[in-house]
């Protein structure tokens, strides 16, 4: 469905909440907040319930302060209330008759989770991403090339259609799936000034442009990239690698299909991604062993809770993530009020090694800074049960198709010191030629891989 365009705020800012004084913000957080509980004790039969078991009486949630009381919804209770009512759930909370829209999870633990939109909701989604991709640097009158994954009900697909749409931006809508070489050669002949996609399948795009198109990558007109969908665009090391490749500016955005497509953005200082959208959701910030309500101030992490505003057909109240993050800074230069995070991984892929938490993409990190002799492929190949383990840890990373023979073990050493260094745990690495490990494409990279368990 075509969404009709809206108009920025200002030349900087695409809504004028994002530079409003906390105090103002949260009386309109407050406000939207008793509407969206209202709304859910009306017509929500899952949270009906829930509110019944655990004691909560929805007329005294009257801010976000009171919502500490309220039991988180984990993404377990939404599968188990999508099998209970299907199509959309128990958690429905509008007439299906309005529903204009479904969108879908990667489900990679089963069937997918199932999003229904009103054309309300829609249009929610669009002023959530349009704010994220304005602060990233894209403009009214841009053309983007869309290479996230364009198929299978993904919100990197038609959402990112509808919110590029929103902002008076042309969609070139290729999708990863249609491979480096198609996007390569749309990209050199319609000349896009945006390209928006994962950090890994877009610096693949950029090492392959001289092989498929006779050009380098940072020839092709780009101006500005938006990454998303996983980590990796918040390392040093994979920003200044897809900036070297492309010319551009990197930035990332961040989101997640139960809530909306994207709903943080980073801006020009390139320290993390802004809270944008307190009129719109509640974003809270947990310790993730107990539950406990962490203050989001500079170098504070956790876990982020999502509580959807404004919201018709699925929202959500204290939703899990298990997005961890760190808190980079709660003030910018560019006049954003909402505190900044880096997205460090998520809690249900984090290992434990002889007691020390240790996230893939730091790992990954490490090995790109090896480069030219790493081509920074890695995986942890875990063969143990669970997320703990006592053993070093097991990684396969491949060396540069170049790197002489004898210079093999000096350079598994070095990544083994560099890892024991950085992260204090010890690992074990096995070493493969380039191209032994599967490239980045539409579907999100995993750097872990179980064997034997």
């Amino acid at each position: 469905m075509h969404v009709q365009p809206a108009v920025p705020f200002s030349a900087s800012h695409w809504s004028e909440i994002e530079t409003l004084p906390a105090a103002e913000t949260r009386a309109v957080q407050d406000a939207n907040l008793r509407d969206q509980i209202a709304h859910l004790a009306a017509h929500s039969d899952f949270y009906r319930a829930k509110f019944a078991e655990h004691g909560v009486d929805p007329d005294r949630i009257r801010s976000v302060d009171d919502l500490a009381e309220v039991p988180f919804t984990e993404k377990q209770e939404l599968r188990d209330s999508l099998a209970a009512a299907p199509p959309l759930g128990r958690h429905l909370a509008a007439d299906r008759a309005d529903v204009v829209q479904v969108q879908a999870s990667s489900g990679t633990t089963g069937s997918p989770s199932y999003v229904g939109l009103t054309a309300s909701d829609v249009t929610t989604w669009c002023e959530l991403g349009a704010r994220a991709l304005y602060a990233n640097g894209f403009r009214p009158g841009d053309r983007a090339l869309h290479a996230f994954g364009m198929s299978k009900g993904f919100v990197g697909g038609l959402p990112i259609v509808q919110i590029l749409q929103y902002m008076g931006i042309v969609d070139i809508p290729i999708g990863a799936e249609a491979g480096a070489e198609r996007l390569l050669r749309v990209q050199a002949d319609q000349r896009p000034e945006l390209v928006i996609g994962t950090p890994y399948f877009l610096a693949y795009l950029g090492e392959q442009a001289p092989a498929i198109v006779g050009q380098r990558s940072q020839d092709l007109g780009v101006r500005a990239i938006s990454v998303g969908g996983e980590p990796g665009a918040g390392l040093p090391s994979v920003r200044e690698n897809l900036e070297h490749l492309w010319g551009a500016t990197v930035r990332e955005m961040l989101g997640g299909t139960d809530i909306a497509c994207t709903y943080w953005g980073e801006c020009e200082a390139n320290d993390g991604m802004h809270f944008l959208s307190p009129d719109l959701m509640v974003t809270e910030l947990i310790d993730p062993d107990t539950g406990n309500r962490v203050e989001p101030v500079e170098g504070a992490e956790g876990e982020l809770v999502y509580t959807a505003l404004r919201r018709q057909a699925s929202p959500l109240l204290r939703f899990r993530t298990r997005d961890h993050v760190v808190v980079t800074g709660t003030d910018c230069a560019c006049g954003r009020t909402g505190y900044k995070v880096r997205c460090v991984g998520r809690t249900d892929d984090m290992l434990i090694v002889r007691g020390i938490n240790v996230f893939p993409s730091a790992i990954k990190d490490l090995v790109l800074g090896l480069a030219p002799a790493t081509t920074g492929e890695m995986r942890i190949r875990v063969d143990f049960a669970g997320h703990s383990t006592q053993q070093p840890l097991p990684l396969v990373v491949e060396h540069a198709a170049d790197l002489e023979g004898y210079r093999h073990e000096e350079l598994r050493t070095a990544i083994e010191d560099r890892v024991r260094s950085a992260l204090n745990v010890k690992s074990r690495v096995q070493l493969v030629p380039e191209g032994t490990l599967k490239r980045p494409d539409h579907v999100k990279v995993a750097l872990v891989e179980r064997v034997g368990t």
